[in-house]
Order: structure tokens, then C-alpha cells, then sequence
């Protein structure tokens, strides 16, 4: 692989942009693609380089007990431009981040348009990248060219997500109360305790049914509402509506269980099932929803055994298009079938503005790693970024896979003696302060072997592109 060739990054989100910036932070050239003005989607509204479609918010920016706002600290200290950017640019928001959404996406073009390598091509990739691109960082999102999406899903064999995915909670679990629920498997199949289980009794069922057919659902954008639904995947208020008995006997059904402090069997049933290696998350089986979070909150905190539990993720719903990155990815997000593509963003499976752009950032390092000839290890699960990544590359179930934000339950845990010596309160904060170190051992590695930037070369790919040094951001 040569490495005067530029690194071709497809996407000009927050993903892409990062992705770009960190090529460049690294000496590496880069073209970066982005298809708007050329051709528009259904959501944005401008042709800026990382626009907000949706929120203006990064949500919170409390470093020390709040996973996303660790990750804001952890991509601050890796040079993150979108976070220099949403700092610069920050409005009143209380203890969130938020921001100045025509400030924010103006400064990063702005410090793109100013870096001499990188050149910035408003045009549409249709189709997978040429073979002479030799290095490819794919950052697309959820909003991905139909033709694009549609190589991808040919060359993998695995379809690429594009209609209302609805997806489900998922609890942690120590707010679970095991006083209430019990472990067991239907029937008794796999080890016989595979899953944690809530038992309700009718009165309760037929509360938690009219609550939840009350509940304040989420509206649709004009341009989601013509996807459909994917049936087998369908809002558990959308399946309650279908009759008084239908989620008896279907997601809340309690054949083949028996609570072991009940002399009768229940009248239904809520199951959680293990969502990651560690088994500190679980997931609301057959619970995804379009209620709106707090009405989550308040109707699932009805089921017994949920009355304090706490979210790693809520419900939700999204017209998607996603790779299951468990099985298609590689650990620096290399696509196992063409090791030349790499993906970040939103289509890797994570969900957020911060998450998705943290990982065009671990993107960007990688393939400038390897365009240098170098191995750069994934960067230490105990923090939020190698925390995100081992998620997305081999800590969750392929079988299951649905896109997440950061939180905590991704973390390895403390050693034992320290949890026992802490109450909870404590807890996130020493998770936090772990993953800062461990970010700055993994750092000081790249700091150490990392050769300086060369001028001459990048002048020499400046010049290629017939662009002017301009100041760096």
C-alpha cells in the first residue's frame, strides 16, 4: 500500500469528520467525500459537514459519573476535533453539552476546509469504492445512499437494516430486584437459568396494559413515515393493540415458567435476557418501544422486580441501516470481507452524536496506523472508547445485535475487593477514574512510537491537490 495515496473517507457526519481530522492530525492524506448538495437526503436540511439532524445536545458532559460524558473527556484528550468544535461552540444547558448547531457544523468545515490534507468532494459514492482506493473509511450513517447500502449488503450477505427498527431496554442488572424475580429458562432448556424473569399477576397485567396503551408514544418525522414496521420486530404497544390476550401470548406469555415462591403458575411473565459478556446488562425481551423515555420509565417501573430499575439504554425507534458489527467487523473495523473498507459511525451499531463520532475517531487512527505500517492495539476495554468498540466488535450477541449508546454496564467491572469496599455512589466515579488512566498508558504508547509529522510530505500532498496551507483550527 502506498503511502502517498490519500485514504478515502465516505461521509461528511460526525464520523466522517473525525475520522478525516485524525488522518490529518497523523500526516495522512485524505479525500473526503460528501454527497450533499450533489444529492440530498430526507432528514438534512444544509450541505454543511457535520450537521445535527436532530437534537442540538451531547447530553451530559459529567466526566465522573456519566459514560458519554467520559467519552467527552476521553476525545478530548485523543484531539477530537467535534469536541473542540461543541466546546467552542457550547450553549446554556445545564451539566449537558449542547450546542450552537450552525456555530458547531460552520467550525468544522471550516478547520476541514483549512487542513492542507485533506480534500473535501461533493459527489455521491454510488456503489462500493473503486478497487484503486486502497484504504476506505465508509461513515455513512443511518442515512446511507441506497446503492451503497445495497453493495455493502451484497458483498457481506447480510442485509442492511433499512425500516423502523424498534428496539428494546435494557436494564442493569443490580437495579433488578431478585427478592421479586427469579432465574430461569423456559422449560428448562440451556442451563435452566438463562434468563431473569418477573412474574404479574391479573390485576397487575391489566394495569401495565392500560398504562401502556395510554402511554405518550413517540411522533414520527414526515420523512420516517413511509417505512414500515419489521413485523417481527414489532412495538410492544403496537402488539397490545391487537388484543387484550396477544402479549399473554406473545413477549409476556408464561408457558413453561413457574415462579419458585408461587404455589401457582403466573398470569404473565417478563423476561430479561444477558446483552453482554460481562453480564452486567439485560435486555427487556420482546419489550421494543416507540413510548416516549420518560413514559418508559414510569410504565416499565410498574412490572414487579423493575420498580427501581436503572437504563443503560431505553426503547426506541429508527428508520436504520446498520451492519451487524459482531460478525462483519474486525477489532480496528476492518470489514472481514474487504479488509480495505473500514466503517464508523452510526453504521457500525452505536447510537448517539458522541458514540458515533468517537468512533470515526478510532477509525481514523487505525487506518493511519496502517498506512504507516504500524499495529495499533484497540485501546484498553476499561475505558469508554475501547469500551464502545469491544461492544460493537465482538462483546455483544450477533445473534441480537441492536445499536447502543455508551454506558458503565459496557465496562469490565472493578476488581472484587474494591466493590466491596465502596458503596454505589462511588462506583462510576472509580470507573472513571480507571478509564482516564488506562487512556493515558494507551496514548503514551501511540506518543512514544508515533513519528513526527513530516512537512515535507504533507506539503508534497498539498500541492498535489493545488490546495493552500491555511492555519489548523
Amino acid at each position: 500500500m502506498s503511502r502517498s495515496t490519500p485514504i478515502h473517507v465516505i461521509g461528511g457526519g460526525l464520523a466522517g469528520s473525525e475520522a478525516a481530522w485524525q488522518l490529518a492530525r497523523a500526516g495522512i492524506g485524505v479525500v473526503l467525500h460528501e454527497m450533499r448538495p450533489v444529492r440530498g437526503t430526507e432528514a438534512h436540511v444544509t450541505a454543511g459537514l457535520a450537521e445535527l439532524v436532530c437534537s442540538n445536545s451531547f447530553r451530559s458532559d459529567d466526566a465522573q459519573n456519566n459514560a458519554v460524558g467520559l467519552l467527552h473527556e476521553e476525545m478530548r484528550r485523543c484531539s477530537s476535533l467535534i469536541l473542540r468544535a461543541a466546546d467552542a461552540h457550547r450553549v446554556p444547558a445545564g451539566g449537558a453539552l449542547a450546542v450552537d448547531r450552525q456555530g458547531f457544523s460552520a467550525a468544522v468545515e471550516a478547520a476541514l476546509g483549512a487542513e492542507q490534507l485533506i480534500e473535501i468532494r461533493r459527489e455521491e459514492v454510488a456503489g462500493l469504492p473503486p478497487p484503486d482506493w486502497e484504504s476506505v473509511i465508509i461513515a455513512t450513517g443511518p442515512l446511507t445512499s441506497p446503492a451503497l447500502a445495497a453493495a455493502v449488503a451484497t458483498l457481506t450477505g447480510e442485509d442492511a437494516l433499512a425500516f423502523f427498527d424498534a428496539i428494546a431496554p435494557i436494564v442493569y442488572r443490580d437495579s433488578i430486584d431478585m427478592e421479586q424475580a427469579w432465574m430461569q429458562s423456559r422449560y428448562g432448556k440451556g442451563d435452566g437459568s438463562d434468563y431473569i424473569n418477573c412474574s404479574l399477576d391479573k390485576r397487575q397485567y391489566d394495569a401495565f396494559l392500560a398504562a401502556l396503551l395510554a402511554g405518550e408514544k413517540t411522533e414520527f418525522h414526515d420523512w420516517e413515515k413511509p417505512t414500515p414496521y419489521f413485523e417481527g420486530c414489532l412495538p410492544i404497544e403496537v402488539m397490545a393493540a391487537r388484543g387484550a390476550e396477544t402479549l399473554r401470548w406473545g413477549p409476556m406469555k408464561p408457558v413453561g415458567l413457574r415462579d419458585p415462591r408461587r404455589e401457582r403458575g403466573a398470569y404473565a411473565v417478563v423476561q430479561l435476557r444477558q446483552d453482554n459478556a460481562l453480564g452486567t446488562l439485560y435486555n427487556m425481551v420482546g419489550f421494543q418501544t416507540k413510548l416516549k423515555h420518560a413514559e418508559q420509565k414510569r410504565i416499565f417501573r410498574m412490572i414487579p422486580g423493575l420498580e427501581r430499575a436503572e437504563f443503560a439504554r431505553l426503547g426506541g425507534l429508527h428508520r436504520n441501516t446498520f451492519l451487524n458489527s459482531p460478525r462483519l467487523l474486525d477489532g480496528t473495523l476492518r470489514l472481514k470481507a474487504m479488509p480495505r473498507l473500514r466503517f464508523a459511525g452510526q453504521i457500525t451499531g452505536v447510537e448517539g452524536y458522541v458514540e458515533s463520532a468517537a468512533i470515526g475517531l478510532l477509525a481514523g487512527r487505525f487506518a493511519a496506523a496502517e498506512r504507516r505500517g504500524e499495529s495499533l492495539a484497540p485501546p484498553p476495554p476499561t475505558t469508554a472508547l475501547g469500551a464502545l468498540l469491544a461492544h460493537i466488535t465482538a462483546g455483544a450477541d450477533a445473534r441480537l445485535f441492536q445499536p447502543m449508546n455508551v454506558n458503565f454496564g459496557l465496562f469490565p467491572p472493578l476488581p472484587e475487593g474494591a466493590v466491596m469496599r465502596i458503596n454505589r455512589g462511588e462506583r462510576k466515579p472509580l470507573l472513571a477514574r480507571r478509564a482516564l488512566g488506562d487512556l493515558e498508558g494507551w496514548l503514551g504508547t501511540q506518543r512514544r512510537t508515533r513519528p513526527a509529522r513530516s512537512s515535507a510530505a504533507q506539503t508534497a500532498v498539498a500541492q498535489q491537490r493545488r490546495e493552500p496551507h491555511q492555519a489548523e483550527l
